[in-house]
């Protein structure tokens, strides 16, 4: 696999740090997390991991700290800015200074914030909707005419955070087997959503496109009937999306077609394909489609629209959904090399109890027994799974 042979030291924490050791452990990377003493772990991005229990509280536990990270390639580190630092695990030990080398030139030292490190929020604690909301793009989603809503912690968490911090690892190694030095990767959620939100923003900056007015009046924000989320008979839901005339075309024809017979909500007025374009005809298009969809149950439109060229597709439940794919999500993209590693992914192992590798941890980093039992019998290291190691 692509990643197989690096070393990447994960200290345990939320959302994003998670997910971005997640990413490398499914390419082949061996990730080891570090968790706390008495720590219970309730993260499920664990897939392909392992972890160890070290007390950095005590000074052998900073100093094993130090040696596993001294031997690794990649350093996820999920924490406020200078939490390591007062560790004495700062990116100047590993990576050197200007004044002395440093003990690993080689760590790809990435850094996962919240709030950019030099803006005045930098220390404040916040989650994903926080960071999005300083993004400018929180103002910008679809919610009611008082509010906009918030899509779950994705934005933020895991493609703002956690997938930015992958694609500047993998810059780093790129740019380390050249210049055979690591650097320090630094990501920060605000900024990363911003970044993957380049084509609104730039939108809203250019004052033109499908985003450029104020919120809910935009092709894209719920101000277009053509781009919206209908409620079907009994329940469950349709998405349409046909912005391009020819695809709305198909749409808004069949749809007609397949209403009751009878079916006048509006006393005569009936949608025509060039009703997209009348921007004034925009009410009583959602009030028709409104109205029709709650006429029949989602699995006729499914059918209706299955196989059309008119973006009209069921709303799928988890569940419905996971029985087309996987219920646990395989990566993505695929690579044509790894496609038979594909199924190993979809694994429901996906938790894994703080400390249960500590001690194939240790002997895979060179520690030998002897060291192992020392470290143990001082608090320095733990197990989910009391044992001795075992005798050389």
């Amino acid at each position: 696999m692509a990643l197989a042979g690096l070393k990447v030291i994960e200290f345990a924490g939320l959302a994003p740090g998670p997910f971005a050791g997640m990413v490398l452990a499914d390419n082949g990377a061996s990730v080891t997390r570090i968790d706390r003493p008495s720590s219970t772990s309730g993260d499920i991005l664990c897939r392909g991991k392992r972890s160890i229990i070290i007390d950095s509280k005590l000074p052998g536990g900073r100093k094993l700290l130090e040696d596993l990270i001294s031997s690794a390639d990649i350093l996820i580190d999920p924490f406020r800015p200078g939490v390591l630092e007062r560790l004495g695990l700062g990116p100047d030990v590993f990576l050197g200074n200007g004044l002395r080398k440093g003990l690993n030139d080689r760590l790809i030292y990435a850094r996962i914030v919240g709030f950019p490190r030099t803006g005045p929020q930098k220390n404040m604690a916040g989650h994903d909707i926080n960071y999005i909301a300083l993004s400018g793009i929180l103002a910008m989603l679809p919610g009611t005419h008082e509010k906009p809503t918030f899509p779950l912690n994705l934005l933020a968490d895991f493609a703002g955070g956690g997938l930015t911090s992958v694609v500047g690892i993998l810059l780093a190694l790129i740019e380390r087997a050249t210049s055979g030095v690591g650097q320090v990767v630094n990501a920060d959620m605000v900024s990363g959503t911003r970044y993957i939100a380049s084509y609104p923003l730039i939108q809203t900056y250019l004052g033109a496109g499908m985003l450029a007015g104020p919120r809910g009046t935009n092709i894209l924000d719920g101000g277009a009937p053509f781009y919206d989320v209908y409620t079907c008979q009994s329940g469950g839901w349709m998405s349409v999306g046909c912005i391009e005339p020819q695809f709305f075309k198909v749409f808004i024809e069949t749809f007609v077609e397949n209403v009751p017979e009878g079916f006048d909500p509006l006393d005569g007025w009936k949608p025509l394909p060039a009703t997209q374009l009348q921007n004034d005809q925009w009410p009583q298009l959602r009030e028709y489609l409104t109205k029709g969809f709650l006429t029949r149950p989602r699995d006729f439109w499914t059918q209706v629209f299955h196989g059309k060229d008119a973006c009209a597709v069921p709303v799928l439940t988890p569940q419905e959904a996971a029985k087309q794919t996987s219920s646990i999500p395989l990566f993505h993209p695929q690579l044509s090399s790894q496609v038979q590693n594909q199924g190993l992914l979809g694994s429901k192992d996906v938790i894994i109890e703080a400390g249960a590798h500590t001690y194939e941890v240790l002997k895979d980093f060179g520690l030998g027994n002897s060291h192992i039992r020392h470290l143990e019998r001082d608090g320095v290291i733990q197990s989910a799974r009391p044992r001795r190691p075992s005798k050389m």
